[in-house]
């Protein structure tokens, strides 16, 4: 058996694309979740993409016991790669208890599961919101932490200061946080991609949405903020790039080249792009037009954030490598072939 890695929330987004990239690394991948953003037809997509198939359990991990059990069941994991959790900006205003509960009891379950069963190595799914509204672009890993613009970026600040006094407790707990910024596309086998239950909460799939017929027009939330031209500027990162940073940080804390205390690295591309330069590119990669209209601001959305990505660069050997264009492309793919499965 190879050395065994939990990717929490792994049906999802990002951590169906890290479980390709961990399977086709070589280790074995048990994915935790319970299936409550995501599809269990993702596993069949992994699957055909990696040629082996993840081991499953389904599982809320807030059940402590569930998580115990599950850890009892599965002797020998190495690791733990944590994406499970709530994660939409306007929602988490709307209906921060919930934000809250679920984000930090999961991450306390999982530190403490992990103390019981001597598993030492962490890497977190941090988020670039963590900064606020930095006052300096582009943001460094040094940059202040700013009082979290909503319940879903306090989270995740809470998370890393839980993370950090748990390696200062002394309980053996190497870790890594990487902060997102935007993660966007899909895999380039079109197998999967991001697929969000219900109106999406990000823009990539609200395009391509549009652009299909599902929806009937693209709502732009601003165009009277401070940049080039009033739309909000954001880092947006290949999801498959962002992936393999997993596997580089996992690579890491196993090998022991990780430092003692906690590691932060920041995952972008480096450049700002506004809401209207994506619509732009989107089109460009397609030749498919759609509609949209300026509404108001979103409460808890920032006006621009972009990462520098120095560190990442340096020490993990990591950085991002596929353009706007392809990525594009990638999500247009990924959307038709997914709708064509659903006829």
């Amino acid at each position: 058996m190879n050395e065994l890695i939990v990717v929490t929330g792994g049906t999802g987004y990002i951590g169906s694309h890290t479980t390709v990239e961990l399977l086709e690394a070589g280790y074995d991948v048990l994915i935790i979740d319970n299936l409550a953003n995501s599809r269990i037809e993702v596993l069949d997509g992994i699957e055909k993409i990696a040629g082996r198939r993840p081991f499953f359990e389904e599982l809320d991990i807030c059940n402590k016991a569930g998580v115990l059990d599950c850890f009892e069941r599965y002797p020998g994991i190495k690791a733990i790669i944590h994406f499970a959790a709530h994660k939409a900006v306007p929602e988490s205003v709307a209906k921060p208890l919930m934000y809250y509960e679920n984000n930090l009891v999961s991450l306390i379950n999982l530190l403490q599961a992990m103390k019981e069963h001597r598993i030492k190595h962490f890497v977190f799914s941090s988020s670039c919101t963590v900064y606020g509204q930095p006052d300096k672009l582009p943001v460094t890993e040094k940059s202040p932490i700013k009082i979290a613009s909503s319940p879903y970026g306090n989270t995740k600040q809470i998370s890393e200061e839980i993370i950090n006094d748990t390696i200062l407790a002394g309980d053996g707990l190497d870790a890594i946080c990487l902060r997102y910024f935007n993660p966007v596309g899909a895999h380039t086998s079109a197998e999967i991609g991001e697929l969000p239950l219900g109106v999406p909460q990000n823009l990539v799939p609200f395009i391509t949405q549009t652009a299909i017929g599902i929806r009937e027009e693209l709502s732009v939330f601003g165009d009277d903020y401070n940049t080039p031209d009033g739309s909000a500027v954001r880092d947006y990162i290949n999801v498959v790039d962002l992936s393999r940073a997993h596997v580089v940080s996992i690579n890491r804390l196993l090998s022991g080249k990780n430092k003692r205390d906690l590691e932060i690295f920041n995952l972008g591309t480096g450049t700002g792009l506004s809401v209207f330069e994506v619509i732009k590119a989107f089109v460009e990669a397609t030749g498919v037009e759609f509609k949209y209209k300026v509404v108001d601001r979103r409460d808890g959305d920032i006006e621009q954030v972009y990462a520098d990505t120095t560190l990442a660069n340096d020490e993990l050997g990591w950085k991002a490598e596929v353009g706007l264009i392809d990525t594009m492309k990638s999500a247009w793919a990924w959307e038709q072939n997914i709708r064509n499965q659903m006829e």
